[in-house]
């Protein structure tokens, strides 16, 4: 009988916690927040200019997002686990080396596909969007608007010439005439005391907005200040009459200084604007063309602020959720041949279905970890067809029975679905009915309804090499054997062979 050899059960719904325990391609390593320092040289080169893509921002939201990372093909791959789905930033090179980033992208791929884990992919950048969508061909993209971020040329907010910055610079001269005695300097360990009372002062009106993001932004600007100079982060306070009244810090990645942080005590007028551009005129030196400002978390007043300054470009982030063959399917097909008809189990054949899925012997070759008879305990008939159902209703698999002459005779199976147009199939019959070829039978059909149908280029089996029986079967559905290992003869079909 011709199985498919799981590590694990398929039906199980904690898939996500099954690839964490695994995962034997790719191995993930939590971000810890006093290590975070190594991942350095990876976004101190990187070209897009985002700033998820840095060292502040993954510390600063390590409590929200719990993001782990692994490096593949000399790629940074970070991966975050939200609302129990994996997301997967878009792989970093050290050099932007995109061909190495596509390695990376397609060691992804076959991970979430070896353990059935659902591929999402987030922080996109634009430039790479046309070889992604090209790759996958129907996905789920989406470009939220309150996450994107605002670039700037560093010189604009250095001078703030022209007639667009005319609203600035009127705000500079105003604040600069209202507090005469005014200074900025680089933060140094003496002012530690009088930035935490004017972080304290600043976060008693962040409190009154009852504003989730800006309290927990708080929590972390707090946790950073220690390790600012590990980062390579710099910062400078804005005082007037010996009071700091505007805070603002960033980080330097490629040609681009993000700016993390940037606080003011709004009683003060132009405050804001005359700190962003002593900020930039300390800081956004030789080697500097770019400040990324952040996002506006969907905040209208700040998207507004942030478009008064007028950015060179709204930074995309984009996300892709690459469909696969069996997500495009609303239901499972009914398949006919000259013996067969495949289609989904009915209710009325569940004894014989469960009967089928718990047999010892039949499923020895077969790789579900449930379907022996002393793990059936009390479940019902009609739980082993629920979970078929189940399988199909979340696109793990695509599950039919085969009958003969009305009768039910087995299982046909496609699972295994990847992101390249690929899946892998398996067959299973109750006794009576084999050897009368109906599981060649029954392989060949559904392979064809795969190409034809779902438009699927590869379709893949493999096999125990002690058993014989199912190499013999498969070579005789039309597959060819393509290798094997200590374990397994593996098999491949294609629309031209």
């Amino acid at each position: 009988m011709l199985g498919r050899p799981l590590k694990t059960n398929t039906y199980a719904p904690a898939a996500v916690k099954r690839w964490e325990r695994s995962s034997a391609q790719m191995k993930f390593l939590p971000i810890d927040k006093t290590n975070l320092s190594q991942l350095s040289p990876y976004f101190a080169a990187q070209p897009h200019r985002i700033g998820d893509f840095s060292l502040a921002f993954q510390f600063m939201w390590y409590d929200a997002l719990k993001p782990m990372y692994a490096v593949i093909e000399n790629c940074l791959v970070i991966r975050e686990i939200y609302a129990g789905k994996c997301y997967f930033h878009y792989p970093l090179s050290r050099t932007g080396d995109r061909e190495e980033e596509l390695r990376a992208v397609e060691r992804i791929e076959e991970d979430c596909r070896s353990e059935y884990v659902r591929l999402h992919f987030t922080n996109v950048p634009e430039s790479r969007m046309p070889a992604m969508v090209a790759r996958y061909g129907e996905a789920l993209v989406t470009n939220n608007r309150r996450w994107r971020d605002y670039l700037y040329y560093a010189e604009d907010f250095r001078t703030f010439g022209g007639k667009k910055h005319a609203g600035q610079r009127n705000h500079v001269k105003k604040f600069a005439a209202l507090y005469p005695d005014w200074t900025f300097s680089e933060l140094s360990p003496s002012d530690m005391g009088a930035l935490d009372e004017f972080l304290r002062a600043y976060e008693g009106v962040q409190h009154a907005k009852k504003d989730y993001i800006a309290e927990e932004e708080m929590e972390e600007v707090y946790e950073i200040l220690p390790h600012m100079k590990e980062f390579g982060m710099f910062a400078g306070v804005l005082r007037t009459g010996g009071r700091i009244v505007g805070f603002s810090a960033g980080e330097k990645c490629g040609d681009t200084v993000i700016v993390h942080i940037e606080k003011a005590l709004r009683g003060y007028e132009g405050v804001y604007p005359f700190l962003a551009q002593q900020f930039a005129r300390t800081f956004c030196g030789e080697g500097v063309t770019y400040l990324n400002r952040m996002d506006d978390a969907g905040d209208l007043g700040l998207r507004k602020s942030k478009l008064q300054y007028g950015p060179c470009a709204i930074l995309a982030k984009y996300n892709i959720i690459p469909k696969r063959a069996i997500d495009l399917l609303s239901r499972p097909p009914r398949i006919e041949t000259e013996r067969l008809v495949l289609m989904p189990v009915r209710d009325e054949d569940a004894e014989d279905y469960a009967r089928l899925v718990t047999d010892a012997e039949r499923n020895r070759y077969w790789g579900e970890a449930w379907g022996m008879p002393k793990s059936r305990g009390n479940r019902s008939d009609m739980f082993y067809v629920r979970l078929a159902r189940k399988a199909f209703a979340r696109r793990w698999e695509m599950p039919l029975a085969i009958y003969v002459g009305g009768m039910f005779a087995g299982e046909v199976l496609l699972h295994s679905f990847g992101y390249a147009a690929e899946a892998e199939i398996g067959v299973r019959l109750l006794p009576s009915f084999e050897g009368m070829g109906y599981a060649s039978e029954a392989v060949r059909a559904l392979t064809e309804y795969a190409f034809s149908k779902m438009n699927l280029e590869r379709v893949e089996a493999r096999c125990f090499r002690e058993n014989t029986r199912s190499r013999a079967m498969l070579l005789a559905s039309g597959m060819r054997e393509t290798g094997c290992d200590d374990t397994y003869f593996f098999f491949l079909r294609t629309p031209v062979m």
